[in-house]
């Protein structure tokens, strides 16, 4: 979370962030994007509420953080992953070395947690 900062300095830093990803998420992101999960379409650097996440998929409200060694004893990861599943997202962390060392086996992960269905589906709207 960024202190004082409003949605259009949100933008801005979430901007910047996509100009200077790491290494880890522009591999990420080469797989990621173009809705190459499944058809769905993810976001990179995406601001949410007071936060700016790493990847998003709004449709299915799930978000993928990748965590290098900054993240080892975060705090305010803890809260932030708090508020955003109390938002109705679900937030799958994964360390940097993840991504390069299992691929498949990370995207693959990714895919369960779309295709899973909400555990507290919306009401489907009856025609009669």
């Amino acid at each position: 979370m960024v202190q004082g900062v409003g949605v259009k300095g949100l933008t801005g830093i979430a901007r910047r962030l996509r100009k200077h990803s790491t290494d880890t998420e522009r591999h990420l992101w080469r797989h990621l994007r173009d809705r190459q999960i499944e058809g769905f379409k993810f976001r990179r650097q995406q601001a949410v509420g007071r936060y700016v996440v790493d990847f998003v998929n709004l449709e299915k409200k799930v978000i993928v953080e990748l965590d290098g060694r900054q993240h080892a004893l975060d705090p305010g990861d803890k809260i932030r992953d708090e508020w955003l599943r109390a938002e109705g997202y679900k937030v799958l962390r994964f360390w940097d070395n993840q991504v390069f060392s299992n691929l498949e086996g990370f995207l693959e992960t990714i895919r369960d947690v779309i295709l899973t269905p909400h555990p507290d589906p919306l009401p489907q709207e009856t025609v009669s």
